[in-house]
């Protein structure tokens, strides 16, 4: 009979897995405060890779944290044909995670609202969304968390670059519209290829989503695609793109409000930067020019 425990050599793959994963949510989660003492975090869990990677990452480092945190798994079955939550179920119990499953018929609805060759994401996203928030208001939830990872913000901002003309990306932390929920996103500095191979180490029971699941979304695999040719040109372009969303220069970008509001900028933001500015090392001092000269007044002037 074959062991489902894993070997000693993937042991040690997943434990280094586990402290690279951790580490880089903990810094996340403190660079952007996406954690404050007293909330009660809603943890979106879909059934898949990413989410199941979150909410063990989470639980991991809530118990380090020196304020109290709480985490509720919330799981929406959509009523797909086939679907089967009960080792999603097992797993949460054997874990000792808070959690609750709620029943909606979106899958229906996305698919009597779905036009010819449309993908179905964004409406299911949608219908998704607002059921997830209400569901957060009754568990009385500060906080949604969300398993975006590293290439879900770096693709978004190809796709918004090529497509929209816009910079823009996907937010570790932001408010809702209406003021409501504070909404994160801890696994955004995480590659997918070691959240995938971490769950597969970890034997997460992953839930297929029937309804999008085989659908191609062809720009959004484009933009992988494009990721993946200027990694061979650069082998460290993802984390470098990454890099420069948190290191924006406003003084170089053509957007007028973003320019306006940067030399409005208070004080101490003023000083921050001024400080991050590398004093020169030496005088360059010309080796031709006829500048004074040409500065001088003419005789007889």
């Amino acid at each position: 009979m074959t062991s489902l425990q894993p070997t000693a050599p993937e042991f040690d793959e997943r434990e280094r897995l586990e402290r690279r994963l951790l580490s880089r949510v903990t810094r996340t989660v403190h660079e952007h405060a996406l954690l404050r003492a007293g909330d009660r975090v809603m943890v979106c869990l879909s059934g898949g890779k990413d989410s199941y990677a979150m909410l063990h990452l989470l639980h991991r480092l809530v118990r380090s944290l020196p304020f109290g945190v709480e985490l509720i798994a919330v799981h929406l079955d959509q009523r797909q044909p086939g679907y089967d939550g009960a080792p999603l179920v097992r797993w949460l119990e054997q874990q000792g995670h808070r959690f609750e499953v709620l029943s909606e018929d979106t899958f229906s609805t996305v698919k009597a609202r779905m036009a010819e060759g449309q993908t179905p994401c964004a409406t299911c996203s949608r219908l998704r969304r607002g059921i997830l928030y209400s569901a957060a208001a009754r568990l009385g939830c500060t906080t949604v968390a969300l398993g975006h990872h590293r290439e879900d913000t770096l693709e978004t901002f190809l796709l918004n670059l090529v497509y929209t003309g816009k910079l823009q990306a996907m937010p570790a932390r932001y408010t809702t519209d209406d003021g409501r929920f504070t909404v994160i996103r801890p696994l955004l500095e995480c590659a997918e290829a070691d959240i995938a191979r971490f769950a597969a180490l970890q034997g997460f029971p992953l839930l297929p989503c029937t309804l999008c699941g085989s659908q191609p979304d062809l720009k959004r695999d484009a933009m992988g695609a494009l990721l993946s040719e200027l990694e061979k040109l650069n082998p460290r372009a993802r984390q470098s793109m990454l890099a420069a969303l948190g290191n924006v220069r406003p003084t170089h970008l053509l957007d007028a409000e973003v320019a306006e509001a940067w030399a409005a900028r208070p004080a101490h933001l003023e000083a921050k930067t001024t400080a991050k500015q590398t004093p020169a090392r030496f005088a360059a001092l010309p080796v031709r020019s006829n500048v004074e000269a040409w500065l001088e007044p003419a005789s007889g002037s």
